[in-house]
């Protein structure tokens, strides 16, 4: 399955390379939001609220009155995460908070499984140089994408996997890590990171892998 992308910054539509320099800004929602309504989910990042500076929180509230989406960015607390799905999400996504001193943070974990529903998270295990990068992707840890799914797998929904050495380049993404990814774990595995083409959706779909795209929708390299 496909999962178009929203990510926003400053109240736009954004799209970054690895996380870090901006390629392409929109701040005309309406023609994505026409284009986005007839898939099942939409993933909205809110990528200040990631990297702790400010938020998008009255739009992602306004986008959920209007799309199916899982929603993810500086979703810290069980509370947040369950604000969210009183707003309309139907799922949220966690990642940094899931990892403190170095460690997994598996009674987290527990907790929010406890407080929002299994059913209800997807947690982000995003990957540079073969370990996890947390906080917007600016601190990188010793830890791998395999072992955190292996240590978080029974209180989520799914896990979204960001191959970030990819990510906004628009070089694909590598099948190989996916398929050792898709062994690791029998819950739902999202991707995202450099897909272009729709080959590479279906081939990602044959594996029982979904597929998040943003670079190559807005640049019109993918259609939708």
């Amino acid at each position: 399955m496909l999962i178009p992308s929203i990510d926003l910054m400053g109240g736009k539509i954004v799209q970054l390379v690895q996380g870090e320099k901006k390629a392409l800004e929109f701040d005309d929602f309406e023609p994505w939001l026409e284009r986005f309504a007839k898939y099942p989910l939409v993933q909205i990042i809110d990528l200040d609220a990631a990297i702790g500076q400010g938020d998008n929180r009255p739009l992602v509230r306004s986008l959920l009155r209007r799309l199916p989406c899982q929603v993810g960015g500086g979703i810290r607390t069980a509370e947040s995460a369950q604000e969210m799905v009183d707003n309309g999400a139907l799922r949220v996504i966690i990642g940094s908070s899931l990892i403190k001193n170095r460690s997994i943070q598996s009674a987290f974990a527990e907790q929010l499984a406890s407080h929002v529903g299994v059913d209800k998270l997807v947690f982000a295990v995003d990957s540079k140089g073969g370990k996890v990068a947390i906080r917007g992707w600016r601190q990188l840890t010793e830890i791998s994408a395999a072992q955190m799914i292996r240590a978080l797998e029974p209180w989520c929904d799914g896990f979204l996997y960001t191959h970030i050495d990819t990510e906004g380049l628009l070089l694909g993404m590598p099948l190989n890590v996916v398929s050792e990814l898709r062994s690791v774990t029998s819950k739902r595995l999202i991707v995202a990171g450099g897909i272009r083409t729709q080959e590479e959706v279906d081939r990602l779909d044959v594996m029982g892998v979904d597929a998040v795209v943003g670079m190559a929708i807005y640049l019109e390299v993918l259609k939708v």
